[in-house]
C-alpha cells in the first residue's frame, strides 16, 4: 500500500487538477487566478506541516531550502499558466494531458540519463515508441 498510495494521490490530484484548470474564468487572469490557488497551496501546507510536526522547527525547515524549492516554484508557475492557456486555445482535456504526458516521458528518459545516470534500457525505447506512435493515433 505504502507504495500504491501515492500514485493514486496523484492521479487523484491530477483528475481534479485539470477539471479546474479547465474551468478557470475565461475572463479571469491566469496569474490572479494562480494567486488565489498559490495562497491557498501555501496556507494549507503551512498548516499542516504545523498539525503534523505540533509547530517544531517550522524555519528550522524552511531555512534548508536550496536552488530546488525556487526553480520548482517557477516551473509550477509556467505549467500551470501554460496548462490555462493549452484549454483556453480549445485542447480537449484528455488529449491536452495525453499528449503532454507522451512528451514529457520522453524529455524524462533523457533527462533521466544525462542528470542521474539511469539506465536507457530496450524496454523504456520500446514504451517510448509506443507512447508516440499513441500521440499519432490520438491526433489523428
Amino acid at each position: 500500500m505504502a507504495y500504491i498510495w501515492p500514485i493514486a494521490l496523484v492521479v487523484a490530484a491530477n483528475v481534479v487538477y485539470h477539471v479546474c484548470a479547465k474551468s478557470v474564468p475565461e475572463s479571469m487572469d491566469p496569474f490572479a487566478s494562480l494567486t488565489v490557488s498559490y495562497t491557498l497551496g501555501a496556507l494549507l501546507s503551512a498548516g499542516l506541516y504545523l498539525i503534523m510536526h505540533r509547530g517544531e522547527g517550522f524555519w528550522r525547515e524552511v531555512g534548508k531550502f536550496n536552488w530546488a524549492s525556487i526553480v520548482m516554484g517557477l516551473a509550477v508557475v509556467c505549467m500551470e499558466v501554460g496548462y490555462i492557456c493549452t484549454y483556453r486555445a480549445g485542447w480537449q482535456v484528455s488529449k491536452a494531458s495525453t499528449v503532454q504526458s507522451a512528451v514529457l516521458a520522453a524529455a524524462l528518459l533523457g533527462v533521466g540519463a544525462l542528470f542521474f545516470h539511469e539506465t536507457i534500457t530496450l524496454r523504456k525505447v520500446a514504451g517510448l515508441v509506443v507512447c508516440l506512435i499513441g500521440l499519432i493515433i490520438i491526433n489523428h
